[in-house]
């Protein structure tokens, strides 16, 4: 099956740049391009593209009136919309996310990222850029004033994996890339992709965001 995505972005190099990265994916086809929020929502009224790309500041209509019209509640032909932002502003991400989108990405995480998060949203998934997941886990994390178990405490019983598992964990609720927890391991990214993959069947979570999770509830990430 071939994923067909709609890109919106009201800057031309960044739909291209976007168009040669997804295109370049056995599984994925750039069907159209917008550059303004009404020309997104009318393309994909007609087109009826799997996914749509929007950034969030665009002419008209913005990316999150787009995303809410397209994904929302009341969308008539519901898509999955992933936003594609420079801005990384918590209440963007709020109000995306209720706006029905099923992914937030910076386009500062790079073509990696690009394309798992395309791949998690068909999946049923939402990926959020891992700088985004560590603030907002922190915003919801237990108040300090709280007394809380020492991290040996909390971790010692729930905890599945291996002291290097332990260390790329922490590295990706940090918001570290595979690539750059190969750089901080001295290993390769495809040797920290491996890692990941195995952290994830561990403790039964479909993405980053969710080992980001993990590491947070069990205090690993306390100090991060």
């Amino acid at each position: 099956m071939t994923t067909r995505i709609l890109i919106a972005d009201d800057q031309e190099d960044v739909r291209n740049g976007f168009r040669l990265i997804l295109d370049s994916q056995p599984d994925m086809t750039v069907v159209g391009e917008a550059a303004d929020g009404a020309s997104a929502v009318e393309l994909a009224r007609a087109l009826r593209p799997d996914l749509v790309l929007t950034d969030i500041r665009m002419p008209g209509l913005d990316g999150l009136e787009v995303t809410r019209l397209l994904a929302g509640p009341t969308a008539e032909h519901p898509v999955r919309v992933v936003v594609v932002t420079t801005f990384d502003l918590d209440d963007y991400v709020h109000t995306a996310l209720r706006n029905g989108a099923c992914g937030f990405l910076l386009k500062r995480s790079g073509p990696n990222l690009l394309i798992e998060g395309v791949r998690a949203a068909m999946a049923g998934d939402t990926l959020i850029s891992p700088q985004l997941t560590v603030r907002l886990l922190r915003s919801l994390s237990a108040p300090q004033h709280l007394p809380q178990p020492a991290p040996e405490a909390r971790t010692a019983t729930v905890d599945p994996l291996t002291a290097r598992e332990r260390e790329i964990a922490l590295l990706v609720a940090r918001g570290l890339t595979n690539a750059e927890v190969g750089a901080e391991l001295f290993i390769s990214a495809g040797t920290a992709k491996t890692h990941v993959a195995n952290i994830q069947a561990k403790l039964a979570v479909r993405n980053r965001v969710g080992i980001a999770a993990w590491a947070w509830e069990t205090g690993l990430a306390g100090g991060a």
